[in-house]
């Protein structure tokens, strides 16, 4: 039996039919002869990547200690195996035990960012800089700057930074919310310690969700842009940018079994970038606006359940909270949210997105159904403590005293193990919550305190919360050797 190729030029063709069959069946016969038309599309990456290399940094970051970079044993992936917050690599030989005890600090991590304006505004993530001592900025012209945090936002996983620069090369940024799946982006960072490398790829999903937050009700990031871009560790707070060489994304996540590229990676939209950005530089903290009700995503089962046929996605609310926008907008039990802003929303990815984007005080409104018909209602949105107040950054020096360390025998004749003293007491959290001058603190939420360093500590994990209250539950003794217990309201209205 011979074999023939088909040439090219009649690839096109789904099935060659013979002049004698076509002429004996020509009525009859089905229509499989079709003409492919591809669709023409732009590969040309070196625009992009011109308006791109120069606008991101690379990050250096040091600790006073040695630290593990990816704080979970070095195995490089989550404790649920999903997905990586990555970093650079980092010097794994072992020191001298001389200099380990140097206080000099010492390179931790590497990662990247992305130059907002000339005068050297930086955002990169949260967990690049995440406990650094030390901030190294390395620009494409192997300038180095040293930089200072502006501001952290843990909930998004995005920092601002800064150095003392001038005419610098800021990014262009473009609408992640025009970004189509399937069209081709650019990555840009510092993969391994690879200034200025650029991988390619596709936009493989929009609003991908990569946790439970769903669940739990957290505003954190649930709406990242996939790509099969490649991404490594150290590409981390880099740029993800369309053919135009415009931002679209900030590069934060992959998914790994291995901490290294295995063909999913993760932005967020710069439609929370820009709105976190402005916070922080603005306010030193994100201002948050919050709906105030917990829903669930309408699927077939719930639908059928609830005799739901006007809508087959949406969230459907389970309960409204007091004080709330939803409250305001008068949204009761089994109502089904398919829109905010007229922007549809059909799962809970999508509808913190589109709350990212808004702080307490603005206006929006939200379509839902209710028994089978569409309403659409406006509201102003209110933050977690059901006001439109400008939430202010958390200071420790607000809590309104000092601390003093005790003695080894102030300790044994009271009977504790651990303890700080509260000394120079004046107006603030601690003054209102009724602690007295000279009461010593032995723990606080559970963790034993020795210092004021102990204390501060403890204050800002409580500050980095995106819970609706911040509070110190505090257990102590007075010299007397009374025991109380103090709850201090941390929370900025």
């Amino acid at each position: 039996m011979k074999r023939y190729s088909i040439p090219a030029t009649l690839a096109a063709l789904a099935i060659l039919v013979s002049p004698a069959c076509a002429d004996n069946h020509a009525e009859n016969a089905p229509q499989f002869i079709r003409t492919a038309s591809a669709a023409s599309f732009e590969t040309d990456f070196t625009v992009a990547a011109e308006n791109t290399v120069n606008a991101v940094v690379c990050i250096k970051s040091y600790t006073n200690q040695r630290q593990n970079p990816y704080g979970n044993g070095g195995g490089g992936y989550d404790p649920f195996g999903m997905f990586d917050f990555f970093f650079g690599p980092q010097e794994r030989q072992q020191q001298p035990r001389q200099q380990q005890r140097n206080s000099e600090p010492v390179q931790s991590g590497l990662g990247s960012g992305v130059i907002l304006s000339e005068d050297g505004y930086i955002v990169t993530n949260n967990h690049v800089i995440d406990g650094a001592a030390k901030l190294e900025v390395l620009l494409n012209d192997n300038s180095t700057y040293e930089a200072k945090i502006i501001g952290t936002d843990e909930a998004t996983d995005l920092a601002l930074i800064k150095i003392d620069a001038e005419k610098l090369t800021p990014i262009t940024f473009g609408d992640s919310e025009t970004v189509k799946i399937g069209e081709w982006v650019l990555a840009v960072g510092n993969p391994f310690g690879f200034n200025s490398t650029v991988t390619a790829g596709i936009v493989s999903a929009k609003a991908r969700s990569l946790s439970q937050n769903s669940r739990s009700g957290k505003m954190g990031i649930e709406s990242f842009i996939q790509t099969d871009a490649a991404l490594n560790p150290g590409n981390s707070g880099g740029a993800l940018v369309n053919l135009k060489g415009e931002l679209i994304g900030i590069n934060s996540a992959i998914y790994s079994n291995t901490g290294s590229y295995s063909g999913f990676s993760f932005a967020i939209p710069t439609t929370i970038v820009k709105k976190v950005m402005t916070d922080l530089r603005q306010y030193g903290t994100v201002q948050r606006a919050v709906l105030g009700c917990t829903v669930t995503e309408l699927d077939a089962k719930i639908a059928k359940d609830k005799g739901i046929t006007a809508v087959k996605a949406g969230l459907l609310v389970m309960d409204v909270n007091d004080r709330s926008t939803a409250k305001e907008l008068g949204l009761m039990e089994n109502d089904v949210i398919t829109a905010i802003n007229n922007v549809e929303v059909h799962n809970f990815a999508q509808l913190v997105e589109q709350l990212n984007k808004f702080r307490p005080g603005d206006q929006i409104t939200v379509t839902y159904y209710r028994d089978n018909k569409k309403a659409t209602k406006s509201g102003t949105l209110r933050n977690n403590q059901g006001n439109t107040s400008i939430t202010k950054k958390g200071d420790f020096s607000e809590i309104g005293c000092a601390f003093m360390k005790l003695g080894e025998e102030t300790k044994r004749n009271l009977g504790i193990s651990s303890g700080v003293k509260v000394t120079g007491l004046k107006k603030g959290a601690f003054s209102d919550a009724g602690i007295k001058d000279g009461f010593i603190i032995t723990d606080i939420n559970g963790k034993r305190v020795n210092n004021s360093d102990d204390v501060e500590m403890i204050y800002n994990q409580i500050m980095k919360t995106d819970g609706d209250d911040k509070v110190m539950f505090i257990t102590g003794i007075y010299p007397t050797g009374k025991k109380y217990y103090y709850a201090v309201n941390l929370s900025q209205e």
